[in-house]
């Protein structure tokens, strides 16, 4: 496997997470370290620390029936053991909300870019999501 199938698989796999629901993973993917950090497209807004953004990944993907992804316009750029991933993301499925029992679909157009450090697997150092608004 080549250096940027292996990190685009990193990226698929945190994706691949929304579909399946298995969180197993996560906690491999990302560099579990004070200086992980995290932006999302989705409140809140702040940044992020690497238990935050597991429990929020978490949850986000638990709120969203039939969640599915396509990634567009991928650039990844590698710089010896660092590497920055630039993508456009659609999102879309049912948001549910299991209070009221009801659902919304949604499809959030965003981009997203990564950074991952190889130490000695790929590991996202930092994600950075911003809606494209429509």
């Amino acid at each position: 496997m080549s250096e940027n199938e292996e990190i685009i698989k990193i990226i698929e796999t945190l994706l691949e997470s929304g579909k399946t629901k298995d969180f197993s993973s996560l906690r491999d993917i990302h560099l579990n370290d004070s200086r992980f950090s995290s932006f999302s497209d989705l409140p809140p807004y702040d940044l992020k620390d690497f238990q935050n953004t597991i429990e929020l990944e978490e949850l986000k993907f638990i709120s969203i029936s039939d969640y599915d992804y396509q990634i567009k316009n991928l650039k990844i750029s590698v710089f010896g053991d660092t590497a920055v991933v630039a993508l456009e993301l659609n999102q879309k499925g049912m948001l549910i909300d299991n209070k009221a029992y009801t659902g919304e679909h949604i499809s959030i157009d965003g981009r997203a870019t990564f950074v991952l450090v190889k130490q000695p697997t790929w590991k996202i150092a930092h994600i950075h999501l911003s809606k494209i608004k429509n």
